[in-house]
């Protein structure tokens, strides 16, 4: 019964994050269709291109964005061993309660850690960012409007803008993609902003796609287990359709 109300609590939190971020989307363009390897009912993520992406959120992103959402015992579904997870984990330092005078103090963070947020408070990220308080990253490939798609989009669009143009306040930028085609952050990326171990091309376009599909699994950890149950489900269902269907035969073939 405790899990299923927190299953619906959980619905109904991410149904109204979809909510609020439909009513706070503006006009934009269309962002073109991508091709992602998460897509469809066989969709499964490419674990290279995971772990690409975590070295972005990690190198560029989380200078700015949280993801509350997660730990860094999490990095390990994404095919790090437990070593690689705990070396990551030791570069962060984490709140650690306070030392014998009441002062607080920092320690090392463990995989047990959520991910160290930027910002003390939602007031200093916004003071430090033209006004406009960088939102968490740990569902945004569901609720943003557009998803993965438009995060591409929005990733990969700056570019000059029109002679029209006119900023709605300090420090927005034109980008055709994102709510009401400006947007409060400068270009993220850039090419080889990001050193890839893998020795991939850190392209800008490259760069976004990682991190897009980085934030896609962060989105979805489950997704390739719902899709092996809904493969599972479907034969088990065709499987039974057979039986059922040989059975039919076999009690109505005495009254032929």
């Amino acid at each position: 019964m405790r899990l299923r109300f927190g299953f619906l609590l959980g619905l109904l939190a991410s149904l109204a994050d979809i909510s609020h971020a439909m009513a706070q989307a503006g006009p934009h363009d269309r962002p073109p269709h991508q091709v992602w390897s998460f897509e469809g009912a066989l969709g499964r993520f490419d674990l290279s291109a995971v772990q690409r992406g975590y070295a972005v959120y990690a190198q560029v992103c989380s200078a700015c964005h949280g993801m509350k959402s997660m730990t860094y015992g999490d990095l390990a579904a994404m095919g790090l061993t437990m070593e690689q997870v705990s070396r990551i984990a030791a570069t962060q330092q984490v709140p650690g309660g306070v030392d014998a005078q009441g002062d607080p103090v920092t320690r090392a963070a463990t995989p047990a850690d959520h991910f160290r947020d930027p910002f003390a408070n939602p007031e200093a990220a916004a003071a430090a960012n033209n006004g406009v308080a960088p939102p968490d990253q740990s569902r945004l490939a569901l609720v943003y409007p557009g998803g993965a798609d438009r995060i591409y989009a929005v990733l990969t669009g700056y570019r000059e803008a029109p002679a029209a143009y006119r900023p709605s306040h300090a420090g927005a930028v034109y980008n055709p993609y994102a709510s009401g085609r400006e947007i409060a952050m400068p270009p993220p990326l850039r090419d080889g902003q990001v050193v890839y171990t893998d020795g991939t091309p850190a392209t800008t376009a490259q760069e976004a796609r990682d991190v897009t599909t980085f934030l896609a699994w962060v989105a979805q950890p489950h997704l390739e287990a719902r899709h092996r149950l809904g493969m599972q489900v479907v034969l088990y269902l065709l499987f039974l359709a057979v039986l059922v269907f040989l059975l039919k035969r076999r009690v109505w073939s005495d009254v032929h």
